[in-house]
């Protein structure tokens, strides 16, 4: 269901006034956080579940409010008609991604200092399926060394083309315009929305839902993500869910893979969770996520109204995490630098022709590749108490 075809579920109360457009911003950077995973499924849930839970009387005002928190980049005319065709199968692309400014608070919850940059610290392309039950979602490592195209910002500056640079200088570079030309360049598949959280907004998201229950199976301490958590079950707030899905040499090898092992973890622990949560009874609770979500979420022009958020979300209902398959982009080490990843290619292939066709991802497709070997060091914790 796209959001195109949806009727607008949320309209103004009699005298109220219309509710403005979504306010647009320049090269997908985040602005100073406002006092935010699942990455975007769920922010774009709990935002539509919000506004539809405080419907009727005030619908509007509450509209109006949540519009205006939406800020959202122009990326189909910055990236203009060189791209890759729209599937004609029903599926769609999404990329998603962890905005890695140290601007403001960020630079606290980062561990780093305030250099005037932003990096994608996270990197997903969510595939949902036609018929919108199930997803895959291929996480792609930062560290991977790959051609940067030449791309164009949301602002109209132009950016050179770069080979053997960092796969998150694309976002440092150029924004997330320059973001998804990188992907497409590199996948061959169209990007049809793009969603962005970054480290404030994670965080204060977890804290808005209660926090995240999980099981680690082996202690779990790194400095440089202030975590400190010894093997056994956990509800995480969102201080320590965010130094998990950031630590990168408090488990396995120490690499960024085995970081993205950890954050499909996560995911998955959170989704699983999220249906017990009892936030319908909320409309408090839930009205405060919503805002959280609208407050800290960027999204591409299409997807940068409530309405267009409810729509796309609506669609999503269906994907829960017994039908999302997530794998790593297939990458081997760099023999001349044990930090950088290398695409592979062949293999890589066939994850693209896969998520092209709407097929299943092979197994083929990811074995022998570079792991991280932090696989199954957290899982989703059972029977705890909200």
């Amino acid at each position: 269901m796209s959001a195109e075809s949806t009727p607008d579920p949320v309209i103004p109360g009699p005298g109220e006034p219309r509710p403005p457009g979504p306010r647009h911003r320049g090269r997908g950077r985040r602005r100073k956080p406002r006092a935010k995973g699942r990455r975007a499924l769920l922010v774009t849930a709990w935002t539509a579940a919000g506004v539809v839970v405080l419907g009727g009387t005030g619908a509007g005002v509450l509209y109006l409010k949540l519009n205006g928190n939406l800020e959202s980049v122009d990326i189909d005319q910055a990236l203009g008609t060189d791209r890759p065709e729209k599937a004609d199968n029903g599926s769609q692309n999404i990329l998603v991604l962890g905005s890695d400014s140290r601007s403001g608070g960020n630079g606290k919850l980062g561990g780093g200092t305030d250099d005037g940059t932003a990096r994608s610290d996270t990197a997903m392309i969510v595939h949902v399926h036609e018929g919108h039950k199930k997803a895959d979602v291929v996480s792609v490592p930062r560290d991977t060394l790959i051609d940067r195209p030449e791309c164009t910002d949301t602002d109209g500056a132009e950016h050179p083309a770069a080979d053997g640079v960092m796969f998150n200088s694309a976002y440092s570079t150029g924004g997330a315009a320059c973001a998804v030309k990188t992907v497409e360049s590199i996948s061959g598949l169209r990007m049809d929305h793009y969603l962005e959280v970054d480290f404030s907004g994670f965080q204060n998201l977890i804290d808005d839902l209660g926090g995240v229950a999980v099981t680690t199976t082996e202690d779990i301490k790194d400095p440089d993500s202030h975590l400190d958590l010894p093997a056994g079950t956990h509800r995480l707030d969102g201080e320590q869910a965010l130094g998990l899905v950031r630590t990168r040499h408090g488990v396995g090898d120490g690499s960024d893979l085995g970081r993205i092992q950890l954050q499909q973890a996560f995911v998955k622990a959170l989704v699983d969770q999220v249906k017990d949560i009892g936030l319908l009874g909320n409309p408090k609770k839930l009205y405060d996520i919503a805002d959280t979500a609208t407050r800290t979420v960027t999204t591409d022009s299409d997807l940068g109204s409530v309405n267009s958020l409810m729509s796309f979300a609506t669609g999503l209902k269906g994907i829960g995490p017994g039908n999302m398959h997530m794998v790593t982009m297939p990458v081997v080490y760099d023999p001349a630098n044990a930090n950088r990843v290398l695409l592979e290619k062949a293999k890589a292939d066939q994850v693209w022709t896969a998520l092209k066709n709407d097929g299943p991802i092979p197994e083929s497709a990811t074995e022998g590749t570079a792991t991280g070997e932090a696989k199954d060091v957290v899982n989703a914790a059972q029977g705890l108490p909200d």
